[in-house]
């Protein structure tokens, strides 16, 4: 955590009040949450971004819709972001709330935890990369029936799918996928960043085929060059043409499906960074 910020310390042990979070790289009411999964057995940190006036008294009563983010350490601060390159979510909706063109919204991101980030992300076992031991299958108790409640008991987030989005980049794009698909009927919105739909065969892949209840407003993006080999950059492209031929088939028209392949974009925080603004515009905008 960089030095340059002022952290406002709170009571971590009964988990009731967060690390609020000011400085330079940092915009709006943004709070740090330790957070510890019976399901998972570890420990991580959640990441609140409030929307401008949130703490205003006349907003006292108005509940917000909830965006949920995987790979959290990597969307709002560059001190923890991959590389030290972040999504710029915090800046990006908080221009676009105030200029009108989105919804004010929460976003929760959601760290990974490192070493643990592929199982956790893997819903299947896979060659490529090597888990013989996924735990995937177990990211939509954790989400719903931990990261959510605890969310929920904190701030005040409006109830039903209609207020409920999720979304990730690479693996954390994958396992958002494998969620609304495991929990049909649960989030209204998805992002997808360079999803991994190559994982075990593109499994995926061949269970989308059969899934009829996709959310409303679906974002998908992938570059053109993120394999950095001619035939396997083809070969992702076309598993996200794939994967929109799937989502037309079940009923989806281009008001409710965005699919975005950015010619010359690469697999990075950069490049997902840059196309945030033309997703949660898409996913939130009025």
């Amino acid at each position: 955590m960089s030095s340059d910020r002022l952290i406002e310390k709170a009571d971590h042990s009964k988990m009731e009040r967060p690390v609020v979070v000011r400085g330079p790289s940092v915009v709006g009411d943004f709070r740090l949450h330790e957070f510890s999964s019976r399901i998972y057995r570890n420990t991580r940190m959640l990441r609140v971004w409030l929307p401008p006036d949130y703490e205003a008294p006349e907003n006292a009563a108005r509940h917000y819709p909830v965006f949920y983010l995987n790979d959290g350490q990597n969307l709002f601060d560059p001190a923890t972001a991959f590389a030290g390159v972040e999504w710029r979510v915090d800046e990006t909706a908080d221009r676009l709330i105030r200029e009108g063109k989105i919804s004010p919204l929460i976003i929760v991101g959601i760290d990974n935890t490192g070493a643990e980030r592929i199982k956790e992300f893997l819903p299947y076992r896979s060659f490529s990369p090597p888990v013989l031991r996924p735990q995937g299958k177990r990211y939509p108790d954790f989400l719903m029936s931990e990261v959510m409640p605890f969310v929920y008991e904190r701030y005040r987030i409006a109830r039903g799918p209609e207020n409920t989005a999720l979304g990730g980049s690479s693996l954390g794009a994958l396992i958002s996928l494998y969620t609304v698909m495991d929990r049909p009927g649960t989030f209204s919105r998805l992002l997808l960043e360079s999803p991994s739909l190559f994982v075990s065969n593109r499994r995926i892949l061949k269970y989308s085929r059969y899934f009829r209840q996709w959310p409303e407003k679906i974002f998908v993006a992938i570059g053109s060059r993120e394999a950095g080999r001619e035939d396997k950059d083809r070969q992702v492209v076309e598993d996200v043409r794939e994967l929109q031929r799937i989502m037309h088939h079940a009923g989806l028209g281009d008001d409710q499906l965005r699919v975005r392949i950015d010619i010359g974009a690469g697999h990075n925080e950069a490049e997902w960074g840059k196309r945030f603004p033309e997703a949660v515009s898409f996913l939130f905008g009025k």
